[in-house]
């Protein structure tokens, strides 16, 4: 292990850190619980999977449009008072979620608490990377990404068999409940301040500046390419298991637990290692997810090859997550406030496009197994924005600025 990767595994994360990933466990557990939910959802409602499908595109739109303007507007207010509120919302419209006699309802209520959503993840993830170095960035940031991992190792699993025993809606009294934990969390432990002062007073039309900058689009073209390609296939990995793989429902859980483990996994490894290697990171993690989707759709009717791939996905896909979010806040430096809703909002613009893009492969009678066909395409051209990052990285550094820190391989 380097020098680099020593140094910031000896630096011990705040716990106000630790808690705002344990506020992205209820948060992400939500996002994703409706993949172990959809047959139930679209039964109860009647509707068709691939339209209960877009519920989880209607939560990543409200996080894409959330996360910019709620973390522009709260920009001024104290970020603990902040992060109450949002989490606050966040529960609230899961009681009205739970309650939801029609879809149309239950859409909007996903929306909202996609707001909700979004602004906690953009403000925390700010605050989460101000109380570190910057050579502890990705190290920060993959605690948020853990929340999300071990939501998918216990929150979705548990929605799923809540679900199949007690109902769909009980899953989303479940996630209210979370919140109300985390709401304590926040409270006793993230700091009144969570930006020092020169960071809170840069005004909002300087941050916006950073937007002329290719390399933040550039980045934000990866990530989003990245997540659409995850999720083109995972939105839509229960019915495949149930009705390709031959699975019965009650190992819909367990996989769904295999692949949260591989997703924690990789997310402990890629913080560990993005911030010494970060284009070496990226380079293995979206080229071994890229293998896995295409052994997926190749081996879709196999059980003994589904199972263990599924929990190699989650691996080799979360390997990515810390290193891209972390690429945006070093070219978005200058955007303190706006650099974590960036992030938000490219990883969930490929959440809205994933989905849709699996619905139209399936209603246009391809099957499941094209989900990762597709899915695999879209990393694959991930991998190709990586390599046009690396390369814009190491001119710069010829350059001689090489002030961004972690943009080496």
């Amino acid at each position: 292990m380097s020098t680099k990767v020593e140094q910031a595994a000896r630096f011990r994360l705040p716990p106000a850190v630790l808690v705002i990933g344990g506020g992205v466990f209820a948060l992400g557990t939500s996002e994703f619980m409706l993949s172990g939910l959809l047959p139930e959802v679209a039964d109860d409602l009647d509707v068709s999977i691939p339209s209960a499908g877009l519920l989880i595109s209607a939560f990543a739109i409200g996080m894409v449009v959330g996360a910019p303007v709620l973390a522009a507007a709260t920009q001024r207010l104290p970020r603990r008072l902040t992060l109450v509120v949002l989490l606050t919302v966040f529960g609230v419209s899961h009681v009205v979620g739970a309650l939801a006699p029609t879809y149309g309802l239950l859409f909007a209520t996903r929306v909202v608490s996609a707001l909700a959503c979004a602004g906690f993840w953009a403000v925390g993830a700010a605050v989460a990377v101000s109380l570190v170095p910057v050579n502890a960035r990705a190290r920060a940031l993959a605690v948020l990404l853990g929340g999300l991992s071990v939501a998918n190792i216990a929150g979705v699993p548990g929605g799923a068999l809540l679900g199949q025993h007690l109902g769909w809606r009980a899953a989303f009294w479940a996630v209210a409940a979370l919140t109300v934990l985390g709401l304590v969390g926040v409270v006793r432990y993230v700091p009144r301040t969570g930006l020092d002062g020169a960071q809170a007073r840069v005004p909002l039309r300087t941050e916006l500046r950073v937007y002329r900058d290719r390399r933040v689009w550039l980045a934000v073209a990866t990530t989003a390419l990245f997540a659409a390609g995850t999720f083109c296939f995972f939105s839509y990995l229960a019915p495949l298991l149930t009705d390709v793989t031959g699975l019965g429902e009650g190992w819909v859980p367990f996989v769904l637990v295999l692949y949260g483990v591989g997703a924690l996994i990789g997310t402990a490894i890629g913080g560990r290692l993005a911030d010494a290697h970060l284009f070496g990171t990226l380079y293995a993690g979206l080229a071994a997810a890229t293998v896995v989707l295409g052994l997926l759709a190749l081996s879709a009717s196999r059980p003994a090859v589904v199972v263990p791939l599924a929990g190699l996905l989650g691996l080799a896909a979360f390997l990515c997550g810390p290193g891209l979010n972390a690429r945006i806040f070093h070219v978005a430096a200058a955007a303190p406030t706006l650099a974590g809703a960036t992030a938000t909002a490219a990883f969930n613009t490929g959440n809205t496009v994933g989905p849709w893009a699996g619905g139209v492969v399936i209603d246009a009678g391809l099957g499941y197994p094209w989900t990762a066909w597709l899915g695999a395409v879209l990393l694959l051209m991930a991998l190709g924005g990586a390599g046009l990052q690396a390369r814009g990285a190491a001119a710069t550094r010829r350059g001689g600025d090489d002030s961004r820190a972690g943009t080496g391989p």
